[in-house]
């Protein structure tokens, strides 16, 4: 079958499977957005894997499930993505597997392009872009949200901001990947061990295996950021460390771009404790850091010019901060637990 048909007995059936964990504040709006989904309902389900929430989360998934009887609660004992697809993926009947995230939603065609590119790329794994929205209104919330879609922000990331090519691509990794269950199958599932990164991981043994992952920049997913600094900070912080520490339990190859950070702190660190010892490096810490900070000023100049909203020039550096040093600390910290368990 090389496209998808009208007619709902010529589509596959689609297990669409949704970790979550305290997410009252998300979970509507993502449930939402899959339950309008303009593929036939009779040929999906939702997998809503919730990881013991203590919020209103279950009872919001509850209201919904019954409206939408394709809709079913499971519990996650372990609390951590990696055993929700899992257990989803058991739990599943559909040939096509699609990993959903509770912080983002989703355009009515989403399932319909991932699947059928999946069949027309003869993919293993298709995916596509993100656009980062503020978790509200503030200008903080919005500050952050921009520093996931700027370039001094994500970097090379490919699927963090906006493609210059609109041609589909093979990729190494994607973001709420849509599989083939029989990739499962091939290669086995998620790395329980890896509470972060086991997207990462699994995609990089889908690649070792001959599989092929392709990135479709139509397929457009929206990612609602944190609300605040203190959270967006302890968010990089925990990203950091999975950079790092999934090293204890696999040979995790990431892209360079991913150790940056690590190596920013831990030039800063290292010539600031030295230069107590030679106080020359003083000088070069103050130089790196300080070429940091005109940087990190110049793209928030640049942001407050684009959004005509002076704000963002005194908000920017402390996003870009928290994205960076969080992360490069986060990460430091993950080799300190390898070294000293």
């Amino acid at each position: 079958m090389k496209h998808l048909s009208k007619n709902p007995n010529d589509v596959p059936f689609v297990s669409l499977i949704v970790p979550c964990r305290n997410e009252e504040t998300y979970i509507e709006r993502c449930l939402t957005s899959i339950t309008e989904q303009n593929y036939p309902a009779e040929k999906r389900e939702i997998l809503v894997v919730d990881g013991m929430s203590e919020d209103a989360t279950r009872s919001i998934v509850a209201t919904f499930a019954k409206r939408h009887p394709e809709i079913r609660i499971i519990n996650n004992p372990q609390k951590t993505v990696p055993y929700a697809m899992n257990h989803g993926i058991r739990e599943s009947k559909g040939s096509v597997i699609i990993k959903m995230d509770a912080h983002s939603s989703y355009p009515p065609s989403y399932v319909s392009s991932c699947v059928r590119n999946l069949i027309n790329l003869n993919a293993d794994n298709v995916g596509g872009a993100l656009t980062t929205k503020p978790a509200n209104e503030s200008s903080k919330a919005r500050a952050i949200a921009l520093s996931l879609s700027h370039v001094f922000g994500v970097g090379s990331s490919p699927f963090r901001k906006e493609s210059a090519s609109k041609k589909p691509r093979e990729a190494d990794t994607v973001a709420f990947g849509c599989y083939k269950r029989s990739v499962f199958e091939k290669i086995g599932l998620y790395n329980e061990h890896l509470a972060k990164s086991s997207d990462m991981e699994f995609n990089i043994r889908l690649k070792n295996a001959g599989g092929k992952i392709m990135l479709v920049p139509d397929i457009v997913a929206s990612y609602y950021a944190d609300a605040t600094f203190k959270k967006f900070w302890k968010h990089n912080f925990v990203d950091g460390l999975w950079a790092t520490y999934p090293l204890k339990f696999t040979p995790l190859l990431l892209r360079p771009r991913h150790f940056i950070p690590l190596a920013f702190v831990s030039t800063l660190f290292s010539l600031l404790l030295l230069s107590f010892l030679y106080k020359p490096l003083l000088a070069a810490f103050l130089l790196i850091l300080g070429a940091y900070i005109l940087a990190s000023l110049a793209a928030s100049l640049l942001v407050a010019i684009k959004e005509k909203n002076p704000l963002y020039f005194f908000l920017m550096p402390s996003a870009f901060a928290a994205r960076h040093l969080a992360y490069g600390i986060g990460s430091l910290w993950g080799l300190m637990k390898l070294i000293f368990p």
